[in-house]
């Protein structure tokens, strides 16, 4: 089968898409972009091949009598335990690391005593797998470094307490391991892990009263699709590091452009608020830009300003909209510059102000930039179309809408749930039109 793939090197997080030759996408994969631009974009795209699989997965098993009204049950459970075999066959290099590391003149003497609670620690944290990938189970995160570097913390203070040993030589050494295996992709066994995930659900899931003879063969037949990689594009905030010819290189603007008009093809403007910066386009009716407009170099008003204030706070990211919803008021912020945020932060805090309130005035001072940045793009017509991380931010998107009906009306305003995406999707169709027009060219030629 062939395959389309387009990836965003973001500067927070690295998304890939894959699409066939019928403009249908079959997969998506995200992950931390780290200062390996080229891991960050093999890890984004074999997430998106693994989701793939899923698709596939889902294909055969349609027309699977004994899973009929369980199929979602069926492959959400496959995919718990898949994921499970991923963070095992990670956490085992991490552990391994770990040990290797433990050497040098802070270890001389006791490096056997080190190597055994670390011994201890990943017994634990096995132990503890099974249950976060169980049914139902929460994450905050599904990227490794945080799934694992907050279990390994707590668990190795445990132990290094029982233990009496000095916890900062468990912290030394996992800070300086964790990087390494980042910086590793998982194997790209994914067939093999399939098959022992599948076993393992049937194994611990009767409800399903199917055997794993009769169901291998559909699963089997999914995995074994070839996935032919036809043609890469890259975009995105670090597009200039990955390992790609000029020809397989868009600008961002114009894949944000084009996959905001492949998801509602009747945008005209489009926001896109994501780590770095904020852009503002304008499309013509097939998606090409026609005009558009970013913030300066500074990061003020993107993502990586409501994570200083999610740090200032001492609150995660994902905690900040829901709080500022909260709000009962909104207080007015002068700046959004990073460099005084926390400064202005504090004192609004010392005056008696509540947290929520704060939050609800810091996200409409960011969307009030972003107005900004429209403006001078050409405004707002409809339909318009808001993408990237932070609109998935409920109050930012509350602010924007606010916004928008003050100064522009009624306008249809588009939010998917994929938007942090879009880019990628973007990047994905590009890759198809270049094959396409290269088997036009080579048809010519012959």
């Amino acid at each position: 089968m062939k395959s389309f793939i387009g990836i965003d090197l973001g500067s927070t997080t690295t998304k890939a898409v894959l699409m066939d030759d019928n403009r249908q996408v079959l997969g998506r994969g995200i992950t931390n972009s780290r200062s390996n631009y080229d891991t960050a974009a093999r890890v984004a795209k074999l997430e998106a091949m693994i989701d793939t699989r899923l698709t596939l997965l889902r294909r055969e098993l349609s027309e699977f009598p004994a899973l009929e009204g369980k199929i979602d049950a069926f492959l959400a459970g496959l995919e718990d335990r898949f994921r499970l075999e991923q963070f095992l066959e990670q956490l085992a290099d991490l552990e391994q690391t770990c040990v290797g590391n433990v050497k040098g003149e802070r270890f001389a003497g006791i490096d056997e005593s080190v190597r055994e609670v670390l011994k201890e620690v990943f017994v634990r944290l096995r132990d503890d797998a099974v249950g976060m990938f169980a049914p139902g189970a929460e994450r905050k995160s599904d990227f490794f470094r945080d799934i694992a570097g907050s279990r390994y913390l707590n668990t190795a203070e445990a132990v290094a307490k029982e233990a009496d040993l000095d916890y900062d030589m468990l912290l030394n050494v996992y800070d300086k391991s964790i990087i390494d295996v980042e910086n590793r992709p998982p194997s790209e066994d994914m067939r093999g892990k399939f098959l022992r995930a599948l076993d393992g659900l049937l194994a611990g899931a009767p409800q399903f009263e199917v055997t794993a003879d009769s169901v291998r063969a559909p699963v089997q037949q999914a995995l074994d699709v070839e996935l032919e990689e036809t043609y890469v594009v890259g975009t995105g905030y670090g597009r200039v590091t990955l390992p790609f010819s000029k020809e397989h290189i868009r600008s961002e603007i114009l894949c944000h452009g084009l996959g905001a008009h492949l998801m509602y093809p009747d945008t005209r403007t489009v926001l896109d608020i994501g780590g770095q910066d904020t852009k503002a386009i304008q499309v013509d009716p097939v998606g090409i830009v026609e005009n558009f407009q970013m913030n300066d170099r500074c990061a003020a008003g993107c993502g990586r300003y409501l994570g200083y204030i999610a740090d200032e706070m001492k609150l995660g990211l994902h905690e900040l909209g829901p709080m500022a919803m909260k709000a009962t008021r909104t207080v007015r912020i002068n700046s959004t510059c990073t460099v005084f945020a926390g400064a202005e932060l504090r004192d609004r805090l010392s005056l008696g102000e509540k947290r929520e309130d704060i939050l609800a005035g810091l996200h409409r001072a960011i969307i009030l930039r972003a107005m900004s940045i429209i403006s001078r793009s050409g405004g707002i017509s409809d339909q318009f179309t808001f993408t990237g991380g932070v609109a998935k931010n409920e109050a930012a998107v509350r602010e924007l809408k606010k916004l928008v009906q003050e100064n522009y009306g009624e306008v249809t305003i588009n939010i998917n749930p994929d938007s942090i995406y879009t880019g990628a999707l973007g990047a994905a169709e590009f890759a198809r039109r270049a094959s396409e027009e290269g088997a036009v060219t080579e048809g010519v030629a012959a």
